[in-house]
């Protein structure tokens, strides 16, 4: 077996992993197959795929997902508009005459034609439509596609680890779970927020830490908030704090909870609980 298929996870420099995340990454990579992510935002889903690359020293691809995709975007694209003007106007040192010339590799061919083994990552899959995500997965199935264009078949020279988010905004479709494991990453309770805190901020000042890590999780709890702050959200937050030289941490304590602006993005916080 390939040295890079057998290589375990076991986390990143900042990246805070728990055994049943690890425990499906690695199983996922052993049985060559996609690891689809669900859970808020905030959870650490897309940090993963980085985080897996940098510990396993792979090359990371990221495919962003829009609600407009077609899949042949994420394979490949043919410039039928630069291979007109080099035709019109020629001047360009391409061929005009071979289309492979003007084939750019979309995300998904990128990562089959990498040098290397690499990290594939599948960014928001549940803003596509069925038909997108089913097709995709039978390229992953196969490892390979077709350029329409040049009846040029694309195999993966390196089979990908692939990982899939998905916000859970829309129902993905059944046949598609069942080609997938499948993981969901609750939001860090606050002993685990705690290791994340220090592993952004290997320096903060415990009793800091502690008081802003109780007041983020108070102000997750108030009732009508459109969009709850996620770990992203605290980790600025108590940069904010840290940046302003006139705060004090007696003020979390007293229930003065400056930059809120930092912490809530759509909600206008009417009545914050004093924590």
């Amino acid at each position: 077996m390939n040295e890079t298929m057998t290589q375990e996870f076991q986390g990143a420099t900042r990246y805070v992993l728990d055994q049943e995340l690890a425990a499906i990454v690695n199983i996922s990579m052993r049985l060559e197959m996609p690891l689809l992510l669900k859970g808020e935002p905030g959870t650490g889903k897309t940090m993963l795929a980085y985080a897996i690359a940098e510990s396993l020293k792979m090359p990371l691809i990221v495919l962003n997902v829009k609600s407009s995709m077609k899949l042949v975007e994420a394979l490949y694209q043919y410039d039928t508009l630069t291979r007109l003007n080099d035709s019109r106007f020629g001047d360009s040192k391409r061929d005009v005459s071979n289309i492979d010339e003007y084939i750019k590799m979309g995300k998904i061919g990128q990562a089959f034609t990498a040098d290397t083994r690499s990290v594939l990552l599948i960014d928001e899959i549940d803003k596509a439509d069925t038909d997108f995500q089913d097709d995709m997965l039978d390229v992953l199935d196969q490892m390979q596609f077709d350029i329409i264009e040049t009846d040029r078949a694309i195999r993966a020279g390196h089979r990908p680890v692939i990982i899939i988010t998905s916000n859970a905004k829309k129902d993905l479709s059944d046949p598609f779970l069942g080609r997938c494991n499948f993981h969901h990453i609750a939001f860090p309770d606050p002993k685990m927020m705690r290791k994340i805190i220090h592993v952004h901020f290997p320096d903060l000042d415990e009793k800091l830490a502690d008081n802003a890590i109780k007041a983020f999780f108070s102000m997750r709890e108030i009732d009508g908030i459109e969009k709850k702050p996620a770990t992203r959200e605290l980790i600025n937050w108590i940069r904010a704090l840290n940046a302003d030289p006139d705060f004090r941490v007696k003020d979390l304590i007293n229930g003065q909870l400056p930059f809120l602006g930092v912490l809530f993005k759509k909600s206008r916080i009417m009545n914050v609980p004093r924590t």
